[in-house]
């Protein structure tokens, strides 16, 4: 039942085609498990490839016993597999992180390095409904904007690489279900039962009274609401894609707006160095916008610089949309260490290093 759904959403969502060679994230516990099991079952219908990536934190004494165990399956049924052995806790200590953040840099950079030495085109995580839930729900209690809400995406492109999520649709307890129904044994993290980081509060604590108290199929609910919030966006993300190309200015186009070289200024396009990139906007054009917009836009100009927009926060934003709507020409903001915004005759530039 479960192989039949999970085949249902990848043929839905078009997550897989013929020929694909995938990287799956496997720990060793019930999702991963479940993940793996069923993609190798699917493997000659959908003719795919399969490689395993596994991360060895080193937290626990249990880590040796789960790394043996994801081996001795990939090894039972030749799936090549790439292990990393790492001390999570000593690389967040000098990178000033939390463990948890460095754990999932520390994952993701080894997916997309083992997919590129393989020459793979996707990565397959096994985020499930109930993940999106709690992602959901700690966006809420973080002031997410709508983009929060949409919780965790079924596929996501990164660059050449597209990470998909087969059990996006699946609730946690079909998951364990399964396992118990294939005889998959998969190792349990016993810090995912510590109510040390926020995830697991929200997953042990807080979804448990919410369900008791006011909603048992708040699971549900809360996908619900990130279903519709992915509509919304996807609608505003065709807006500010249009409103992007239509603004942006390039080097060798003249438009409405002065367009002289900037001088003695230190942000001087032709003083920027050869690592360092620029966007130009049309400032008059922009604040013509309605605000709703002018975020998104800010955000989608940020991404399309230096792809990424962590660390830009709603306080930034509001600082970007007066700079410009004041055409304060000698001041700059940097809402991160990574990008420089001013506005000058007529123009917003947007400098990355």
């Amino acid at each position: 039942m479960l192989q039949e759904k999970v085949l249902s959403t990848i043929t839905q969502n078009n997550l897989i085609q013929k020929n694909d060679k995938i990287v799956i994230g496997v720990s060793g516990g019930p999702d991963s498990m479940c993940l793996l099991d069923i993609l190798y079952c699917l493997k000659e219908k959908l003719q795919i490839e399969l490689v395993v990536s596994h991360i060895n934190h080193g937290i626990r004494k249990e880590a040796e016993e789960e790394t043996v165990y994801v081996q001795e399956y990939c090894q039972k049924r030749n799936i090549p597999m790439f292990v990393k052995r790492v001390n999570v806790k000593q690389l967040a200590k000098e990178e000033k992180l939390g463990t948890e953040e460095m754990g999932r840099n520390i994952r993701y950079n080894f997916f997309e390095e083992v997919a590129k030495n393989v020459g793979a085109n996707k990565i397959a995580t096994a985020h499930n409904l109930n993940d999106n839930a709690e992602t959901v729900l700690m966006n809420i209690l973080r002031g997410t904007a709508v983009s929060g809400l949409k919780g965790i995406e079924i596929s996501r492109p990164n660059s050449k690489l597209t990470y998909i999520r087969p059990l996006r649709e699946c609730f946690r307890a079909e998951i364990e279900q399964y396992c118990k129904q294939t005889n998959l044994n998969p190792k349990i993290d016993k810090t995912n039962l510590e109510n040390i980081y926020t995830r697991n509060k929200i997953r042990n604590k807080l979804i448990p009274y919410l369900m008791e108290e006011f909603n048992p199929n708040i699971i549900e609910s809360l996908n619900r609401l990130s279903n519709l919030a992915k509509q919304d966006e996807e609608y505003f993300e065709e807006i500010v894609k249009e409103k992007y190309e239509a603004l942006k200015i390039h080097k060798d186009v003249k438009c409405n707006c002065e367009t002289s070289k900037i001088k003695e200024n230190k942000y001087e396009t032709s003083k920027i160095g050869k690592n360092e990139k620029e966007i130009i906007l049309n400032l008059k054009e922009f604040n013509k916008l309605p605000k709703v917009i002018k975020t998104r836009l800010i955000l989608y100009t940020i991404n399309k610089l230096i792809g990424t927009v962590q660390g830009i926060q709603k306080v930034n934003l509001e600082d970007i949309i007066k700079l410009c709507s004041n055409n304060i020409g000698n001041k700059y903001l940097t809402p991160n260490k990574s990008i420089k915004i001013f506005v000058k005759k007529g123009k917003i530039f947007f400098i990355a290093k």
